[in-house]
């Protein structure tokens, strides 16, 4: 039996991430996209409210929320601004590779850090010369003794100007491929870790995105996740709980463009009517509203599947390839029906169509999720 309806408690977690994101967030989405600044104001509330940490089990301080609540909560948070939606929700990626494979010591020493201790940390997998290709890392990490020396450059890692610590993948076999891969918990306040200022970007200005460099970083033996050459495959468990919330976030950029092009539509005039009784434009909402319908269903299958302990590999790779196409074609549609305003900083759809580009990108761009579903489809 099927059932789209979502639960109480759901229904009370979408209306308090939807009150959190029109108050909090949406007034000053424009300030943090011109100014660059971090939005601490907003995450400290995001604290409070329980909205960052949400899949940290009660034990360790968090409400131990599914992925599908995740999705809920990130679809109306990207809704009114998605560079604030990613710095809150990071800390549910760096999470996961610890609730994943983390024994008992390891998540009672740090994922209380991100709960009742508030900090923020980061989930550092890629570098200059390995975006897509996983196996390709060239971070070391060579065992002596009791603690391992890592050396190398994470790029390109969200939240990392201002996180305290990460889990952080390196080569312990650089002859092993992707079998040579470990993962480590990293403490940013260790000697050797240097924390590179934002890297300017395209969009989603209020997402702090940087570099970690590892100088003879010395790392405890008790700080690797899972046994040595497991990175890999915690990685790829990561991604099948963290696709479907991106994804998630890439249909509430798409539905926010909707309702900009939508209200505008309708109080522009051009030929002595409002541009939606123009077919050209309704035909474009029609669109617009029809593939975000569709992209949120597979979001909402893909974490289900996993939530309920079932294989999500191909779902979370279609939905997240779909609902990052779909959310950059959604936008700079959202564009084309302002016209020549949708090309000026002063309306949203701007910003939005900037923010949309990064979902064909990151978490494994939509080539990459074509060569995942074209792999599953032979298995």
């Amino acid at each position: 039996m099927l059932d789209f309806t979502l639960s109480e408690e759901q229904e009370m977690i979408r209306d308090m991430a939807r009150n959190f994101a029109r108050k909090e967030i949406l007034p000053k989405a424009e300030h943090y996209d011109r100014s660059d600044d971090y939005p601490w104001p907003i995450i400290k509330k995001a604290q409070k409210a329980g909205l960052i940490s949400s899949n940290i089990p009660a034990e360790y301080g968090g409400p131990g929320l599914g992925v599908l609540e995740e999705c809920i909560i990130n679809e109306e948070l990207a809704w009114a601004c998605s560079g604030v939606q990613t710095a809150i929700m990071l800390n549910n990626l760096a999470s996961w590779p610890i609730l994943l494979a983390g024994n008992d010591d390891q998540k009672a020493r740090y994922l209380p850090r991100l709960t009742e201790g508030g900090e923020l940390a980061a989930y550092a997998l890629t570098e200059p010369a390995a975006g897509s290709d996983v196996a390709g890392i060239r971070a070391t990490a060579v065992r002596r003794g009791d603690e391992y020396i890592l050396n190398g450059t994470k790029n390109w890692i969200t939240n990392a100007p201002v996180s305290s610590f990460s889990v952080l993948f390196a080569k312990t076999d650089p002859e092993a491929k992707h079998r040579g891969i470990s993962a480590f918990i990293v403490d940013h306040k260790w000697p050797g870790v240097t924390l590179s200022k934002p890297i300017p970007k395209m969009g989603q200005h209020a997402a702090w995105t940087g570099e970690i460099v590892l100088e003879d970083v010395r790392v405890p033996v008790e700080n690797r996740l899972g046994e040595e050459g497991e990175g890999f495959l915690i990685a790829m468990k990561v991604f099948d709980r963290s696709r479907p919330p991106v994804s998630a976030a890439a249909v509430g950029v798409a539905r926010r463009a909707l309702d900009e092009a939508l209200r505008y539509a309708q109080e522009r005039y051009a030929f002595g009517k409002p541009i939606i009784a123009q077919q050209g434009i309704s035909f474009m909402l029609a669109d617009m509203a029809m593939n975000i319908e569709a992209a949120r269903l597979l979001v909402y299958q893909a974490a289900w599947l996993v939530d309920n302990g079932r294989p999500n590999v191909k779902e979370a790779a279609c939905a997240k390839a779909f609902a990052a196409d779909m959310c950059m074609k959604v936008t700079t549609d959202a564009v084309q029906v302002f016209g020549g305003y949708g090309y000026s900083r002063e309306y949203p759809v701007e910003k939005l169509m900037r923010d949309a580009k990064i979902y064909q990108i990151y978490e494994g761009t939509s080539q990459i999720q074509r060569v995942i579903i074209a792999r599953e489809l032979t298995r």
